[in-house]
């Protein structure tokens, strides 16, 4: 009985001690993985194709806003659109800080506030960029054309769209976004296609040469900007044709026509619009505003304020001034 007895004591320790050791294996703690990050800086340091990317939003201090807690999207040229431009890592490297504040907003220009999925971008409509004219508080426009895929700024196609991150989505593009000129708005968006066959217009043309008007716009600068009010294709359609105004103008007339359009050294923003104001324009003569029932613009065509041009698209900021389109061409005195 006693031998019994003790191997049942012996049974029981062995039961305690298991019991035990189990219990000091599941008291031990987890050690959890690194968590992934899925921020739009975290998709795309893991993205091989991105690397000259991810090192030009080191090198502008833009990395930590990506990977942060607001809500972006994110146009993300590859590396090799990057090269087309001859842009590299080592190049980016190679910066000095007087050149960063500008190439910081070619990377703002990709960069887009609120998440915006393929789906909600709107064909044929303007969305604003982070990247803002000269030094003041007015976000570059961005034009998106879905006619096939979806093109920015008629230059860059979305090659892989809705990469979904924690702080907003990323959509890899084809080209980089360089900033874009009141020229390249007009280019870029078909609707404006007449106007820029009017102002590229050369000698022995429908509209004749048209190269002075062409180098004013071209040259307008962050310190010399121009506000263009720009002309749709219909509007063009009803000058040129039937009774309009502009049919059998000559060349130096279509100029005048085109300088009407053009107020030199100002950014003027919608918003900066009264009522009653008078501009002068590139022609050094005036039309009037009025903001009653939309903003309006009142030419020089009789009867005066018969018929007004509406201002149909405010505040298309390029980087060397802002574009307005109007239905109607503006009629100065021929």
């Amino acid at each position: 009985m006693k031998i019994i007895a003790k191997l049942n004591k012996i049974a029981l320790l062995a039961i305690i001690a298991v019991a035990t050791f189990s219990c000091n294996n599941d008291d031990e703690p987890i050690v959890n993985p690194t968590p992934v990050d899925n921020s739009i800086a975290g998709i795309a340091s893991r993205n091989a194709d991105l690397s000259v990317l991810v090192k030009a939003l080191t090198k502008t201090d833009l990395a930590s806003t990506v990977a942060g807690s607001g809500s972006f999207t994110v146009f993300a040229p590859t590396n090799a659109a990057f090269a087309k431009i001859n842009i590299t890592a080592a190049s980016i490297d190679a910066l000095t800080p007087a050149q960063i504040p500008g190439f910081k907003q070619i990377v703002l220009n990709h960069v887009s506030a609120g998440a915006k999925s393929s789906t909600q971008l709107v064909d044929k409509a303007y969305i604003k960029t982070l990247a803002t004219f000269s030094t003041t508080t007015s976000n570059l426009s961005m034009f998106v054309d879905k006619t096939s895929g979806v093109k920015l700024n008629g230059l860059a196609t979305v090659t892989t769209a809705n990469i979904l991150a924690t702080n907003g989505v990323i959509h890899v593009v084809d080209e980089v976004l360089v900033l874009p000129t009141i020229v390249s708005h007009a280019i870029a968006n078909p609707a404006l296609d007449t106007l820029q066959a009017v102002v590229t217009s050369a000698t022995g043309g429908a509209f004749g040469d048209q190269s002075a008007v062409l180098g004013v716009l071209s040259g307008a600068t962050a310190t010399a900007p121009l506000t263009v009010f720009a002309p749709t294709n219909a509007a063009f359609t009803a000058a040129t044709t039937g009774t309009g105004f502009a049919v059998g103008a000559t060349p130096a007339q279509v100029s005048n026509v085109l300088k009407y359009h053009v107020v030199a050294g100002a950014n003027v923003l919608a918003g900066s619009l009264t009522e009653g104001q008078v501009v002068t324009t590139a022609l050094s003569q005036t039309f009037s505003v009025t903001l009653v029932g939309g903003a309006q613009i009142t030419d020089k065509s009789t009867p005066i304020g018969a018929v007004k041009a509406k201002i149909i698209i405010t505040d298309i900021q390029a980087s060397n001034g802002v574009v307005h389109a109007v239905d109607k061409v503006l009629q100065p005195t021929l």
